[in-house]
C-alpha cells in the first residue's frame, strides 16, 4: 500500500456496517485505511477494493505489532466488539470478554508500538435510564443497564486512565441509533443476526419476516413504545472522519455524542415506513426487551461546534428508504445467487 499525506489509519471491525460505511468516508478524505476484521460478523463484500483487509483478531498481538510497525498506523478506529443488547444480558461473561479483555490486550499493543490516538466506537446506552433531562449531555451521569453497556463504559475508563498515564489521546463516539445506509448503494447492514428495528422493519415489509414485533408498548413515553435518536449511518461515518481530524491536530481527549437531538419512537418508525414504502405490514406487540430504557436522546451540540459537524441527512424518511433500498439490493443479490447454481447445471 501507498502511503499518502494523511497516512494509514488502522479501522477494527472495518468489514462491519458502521466500519465500512466510516472506511468510504475515510477513503473519499483521502486516507489510507487497513481494516483488521475476523469476520465473525463482518463481510468481505463490505470492503472496499481502496482498502486492505486482514482477517485477524484484536488481541493476536503479535498480528497487532506487525499491522502498526509495517503500515506505520498513524490512529486507530476501534469498531470491533459484540453490541446485541439483549444478547449480552444472558451472555455478559462473553460481552466482558470480548469488548473489555480483548480490548485492553489490544491498547496494549497500540501503546508499546507507539500508536497513540484512538477513536472508540461507544454507545448511549453508557446512560441507561436518563437520570436527567432529555436530551442527554456528555457529562450526564452514566448508569448502564446492560452488559452491553457497562463494557463499552469500562473501555472508556480504560481510555482515560491510558491518557493521564501516557502521551495518549482518544475520542469516545457514543452512538444514539444508527440506521440507513450508503445512499449511493455501496454497503449497508449485512448481519445476518437482525436486531436493528429499520432493519427489522425493513425485511418484514419485504416478506423476509413474518411480522414486526415491538417489544412493549407500555413505557412511559408519549405513544407508550420506546424513543431513540435514529442518526443516518453516512452522518455517524462523516462524524468520526471528523473527530479522526480533530484528534490529529489536538493533543485533547474529549467524549462527543452521536446523535440529531430529535426522538422517535417505535410506532414513529412504522408509520415512516409505511408512508416510504407506500404500504402497510403486520405488526405485533410483544413484551419488553431486557436493557431497554424508555428513551434516549442525545444532545448533540458539542460534536456540531467542536468538531464542525453538519449532518446531511437528518431526516427519517431518508433514514428509512436507504435501508429499505439497500435491503432490497441485497434480496435482488439473494435471488440471483440461488439462481446460480441451476444457471450453471
Amino acid at each position: 500500500m501507498t502511503l499518502n499525506n494523511n497516512g494509514t489509519i488502522l479501522v477494527t471491525g472495518g468489514a462491519g456496517y458502521i466500519g465500512s460505511h466510516t472506511t468510504l468516508s475515510l477513503l473519499e478524505s483521502g486516507y489510507d485505511v487497513v481494516i483488521l476484521d475476523n469476520l465473525s460478523t463482518g463481510s468481505k463484500e463490505a470492503v472496499p477494493e481502496e482498502a486492505e483487509l486482514i482477517v485477524g483478531d484484536i488481541d493476536d498481538e503479535m498480528l497487532v505489532n506487525a499491522i502498526c510497525k509495517d503500515y506505520q498506523i498513524k490512529a486507530v478506529i476501534h469498531f470491533a466488539g459484540s453490541i446485541i443488547v439483549p444478547e449480552s444480558v444472558i451472555s455478559p461473561l462473553s460481552y466482558y470478554e470480548n469488548n473489555v479483555s480483548k480490548t485492553i490486550i489490544f491498547l496494549n499493543v497500540l501503546h508499546a508500538s507507539g500508536v497513540e490516538k484512538v477513536i472508540f466506537s461507544s454507545t448511549a446506552a453508557v446512560y441507561g435510564y436518563a437520570q436527567t433531562d432529555e436530551p442527554i449531555q456528555e457529562n450526564a451521569l452514566v448508569s448502564p443497564l446492560s452488559p452491553y453497556g457497562t463494557s463499552k463504559l469500562m473501555i472508556e475508563w480504560v481510555l482515560r486512565d491510558m491518557s493521564m498515564a501516557y502521551d495518549f489521546n482518544y475520542i469516545v463516539l457514543r452512538y444514539f441509533n444508527v440506521a440507513g445506509a450508503d445512499p449511493q448503494g455501496r454497503t449497508g447492514q449485512r448481519s445476518l443476526q437482525t436486531t436493528h428495528l429499520i432493519k427489522m422493519v425493513c425485511e418484514t415489509i419485504l416478506g423476509e419476516q413474518k411480522e414486526l414485533v415491538i417489544f412493549g408498548d407500555d413505557y412511559n413515553t408519549p405513544d407508550g413504545t420506546c424513543v431513540r435518536d435514529y442518526i443516518h449511518v453516512s452522518d455517524l461515518a462523516d462524524a468520526h472522519v471528523k473527530a479522526l481530524v480533530y484528534l490529529m491536530n489536538n493533543k485533547k481527549s474529549e467524549i462527543f455524542n452521536c446523535g440529531y437531538g430529535t426522538g422517535n419512537s417505535v410506532k414513529d418508525i412504522v408509520v415512516a415506513a409505511e408512508k416510504v414504502s407506500g404500504e402497510p405490514f403486520p405488526v405485533h406487540v410483544g413484551p419488553r426487551r431486557a436493557g431497554d430504557p424508555p428513551s434516549l436522546i442525545a444532545n448533540s451540540n458539542k460534536i456540531r461546534s467542536d468538531l464542525q459537524w453538519e449532518p446531511k441527512y437528518d431526516d427519517l424518511s431518508v433514514i428509512v428508504k436507504t435501508a429499505l433500498d439497500w435491503e432490497k439490493k441485497e434480496l435482488s443479490q439473494k435471488s440471483l445467487e440461488a439462481e446460480s447454481p441451476n444457471d450453471q447445471m
